[in-house]
């Protein structure tokens, strides 16, 4: 399947973790699984489990507002409790929590009604699933330490059981695709095992079947469709498709005790550089476990919104802009190639310089005010370019963010990236 254009145009995504975990405040899954909470501690906070003030279209408008063309939203995380009333085992809020109700389907409708993608994450491991530790990772055995919750004692593997296992996951992957229809999977735990014992080509099969253009992500190892990179813009992008996973704060979903937020400023850069490399930033925010974010949250992506609407021709429509090495910062490109978009984190002291440009340039303006910039060439020689400089903006005209310069082409963006005259 060829990947859906409007993952790559979005640019711009939330990534919600919301679970029984931000009752207590504890990591999500992890927290059991790595024995910093006792398991039966970890699940009494089922009892506690409301989503007393969920009001999804609230979320959604905030999404919009951000700037945001996607959500991600954890149906189920490792520890196996669904946000919907699944029929393949009971582990759900609907049965288990006194939210008592599907979670998941308000989130879908109030996604769509804002002209928002709906993106559902899935993990393929469940830590609580009777069946799931029947098996080992065959390509590395003795990977980790021996752990009840992910893997059976070597030469006490139970195919049968994992057989089970794989029929309750495809049973859940199946209800989520054919009750709320996303138009992104996002998966995960795809480390505990091979893609052979998983079965990956198989799953794909059942999810096209039913919505053949949904994207998957590459945590579907063969049949992924783009990369997954977390915490920090790669060096070195990806090829083809990708998407930088990044916290607000410090952790993925609510930790009571997690103020360490980015600021506004911080989160602006990492959009920037990340679309500038070609990729998309899904921006993780956690839900308190009533269903409401945390002000300073909110605070932050309305701050993201406001600088992206001041700037949206410079990020949606538009492509990864120069390589490194020709302008001190991240840039985009229009699609047309006749326009260049440059990111400037900091106040110039002088001229603004860009190098390798071959393509005259016709006007220079900062976009958000629209004030016209001076720019002129000097040196180059034979086919090696001059630098192009362009005046600094004026105090008026700087963002308190990022400011960015658009600089229009006379012709198609044509550069040079020779060493010189040998």
């Amino acid at each position: 399947m060829a990947m859906q254009p409007w993952f790559s145009e979005a640019k711009f995504g939330i990534f919600l973790h919301w679970g029984i975990y931000a009752v207590d405040g504890v990591q999500e899954s992890w927290s059991f699984f790595e024995g910093d909470v006792p398991h039966d501690r970890y699940m009494a906070q089922l009892g506690g489990f409301t989503a007393a003030r969920y009001q999804p279209r609230e979320w959604a408008a905030l999404f919009a507002r951000a700037g945001a063309r996607y959500a991600v939203l954890t149906s189920r995380h490792h520890d196996g409790v669904a946000l919907w009333d699944t029929a393949h085992g009971d582990l759900d809020v609907v049965r288990r929590t006194p939210a008592g109700r599907d979670l998941v389907g308000p989130y879908a409708d109030a996604l769509r009604e804002h002209g928002l993608r709906v993106g559902l994450y899935y993990s393929h491991s469940d830590w609580n699933h009777p069946d799931y530790a029947s098996l080992r990772h065959e390509g590395r055995p003795g990977w980790a330490r021996f752990n009840p919750y992910a893997e059976a004692h070597e030469g006490q593997e139970d195919p049968a059981a994992w057989d089970r296992y794989l029929a309750y996951r495809d049973g859940q992957v199946g209800e989520l695709a054919r009750r709320f229809r996303p138009d992104l999977l996002w998966f995960d735990g795809e480390w505990e095992r091979t893609e052979e014992q998983w079965r990956i080509r198989e799953l794909a099969g059942l999810i096209r079947a039913e919505l053949p253009e949904c994207v998957l992500n590459a945590r579907m190892l063969g049949e992924g469709d783009y990369a997954t990179p977390e915490q920090g813009v790669p060096i070195d992008a990806p090829d083809g498709p990708w998407e930088l996973c990044l916290t607000v704060n410090d952790s993925w979903g609510h930790r009571h005790h997690d103020d360490n937020h980015k600021s506004t400023t911080q989160l602006v850069r990492y959009l920037a550089e990340t679309i500038g490399a070609g990729g998309n930033l899904l921006l993780a925010v956690g839900p308190r476990e009533d269903g409401t974010l945390p002000a300073e949250q909110v605070e932050r992506l309305e701050g993201i919104g406001a600088w992206i609407a001041a700037h949206s021709e410079a990020v949606y429509g538009t492509v990864a802009g120069l390589p490194p090495g020709h302008h001190y910062g991240p840039s985009t490109r229009s699609a047309d190639a006749r326009t260049l978009y440059l990111t400037l984190f900091d106040i110039p002291r002088g001229p603004v310089g860009v190098r390798g440009l071959r393509t005259p340039v016709r006007r220079v303006s900062v976009l958000g005010t629209g004030a016209e910039l001076g720019h002129r060439v000097t040196g180059g020689l034979h086919e090696v370019p001059g630098v192009l400089w362009i005046d600094p903006p004026p105090a008026a005209d700087l963002d308190a963010h990022a400011t960015v310069l658009a600089v229009e082409l006379d012709g198609e963006l044509d550069l040079y990236r020779g060493a010189g005259r040998s």
